[in-house]
């Protein structure tokens, strides 16, 4: 039986299909992130500098390693934990998740000052902090300890980070007043909750 199959105690590969992994840590993180402190720098950075460019080209840097050093921990947590109690801590994750997700955060501005080094590490830098212990990177270290695919869940979770973050980028505070934060914080919510049930149920062996 191979590690893969450790980590939710079944006799089978995980996931059936690799692009499995890519495709629901994509949609967790994009769902979780709506709202999120992160999403929240993003539009601060946006509309004080206005140049793109280089803040999703930090968002970018700033998530894959941050996510990357997430992943490590999961595969590390999935190789040194029984079957029976990682999927009990990855079920109760994904159901503590939906609550934090529930929580709306706030972010001041003040500390946002470009200085010498320039928009692109700023926004690395800002990102890669405001990101460790943040629920989408709770989220990874989940995820990379239910998937054995390492690389295909960092690019998963650094896609949807980059789904919900580079419109606000784009968009700047133009659509932030006016966009249903509370909704799809109920909706990434009920999805995470959703992961939660089917880990500690063993649903995932059929859905997920």
């Amino acid at each position: 039986m191979g590690r893969s199959a450790a980590v939710i105690g079944y006799s089978y590969p995980v996931p059936h299909n690799k692009m499995e992994a890519f495709f629901v840590s994509a949609v967790a993180v994009a769902v979780g992130e709506i709202g999120d402190k992160t999403q929240l720098l993003a539009l601060l950075l946006a509309a004080r500098y206005k140049k793109p460019v280089p803040i999703i080209v930090g968002i970018l840097f700033a998530t894959l390693a941050n996510h990357a050093l997430a992943g490590l921990l999961g595969q590390w947590v999935a190789s040194h934990i029984s079957t029976e109690l990682l999927r009990w801590a990855l079920g109760l994750s994904f159901l503590g998740i939906a609550v934090w997700t529930l929580k709306p955060d706030d972010l001041g501005d003040e500390k946002l000052n470009e200085g010498r080094y320039g928009i692109f590490l700023l926004t690395c830098v800002t990102f890669f902090l405001a990101e460790i212990g943040d629920k989408t990177q709770l989220a990874t270290v989940a995820l990379a300890a239910k998937y054995s695919n390492l690389p295909l869940v960092i690019g998963g979770t650094t896609l949807g980070m980059l789904i919900a973050d580079v419109p606000a980028v784009l968009l700047g505070k133009i659509a932030a007043p006016n966009f249903p934060f509370k909704t799809v914080r109920w909706i990434a919510a009920g999805i995470f909750a959703l992961l939660g049930i089917a880990v500690l149920a063993g649903l995932n062996r059929h859905f997920l």
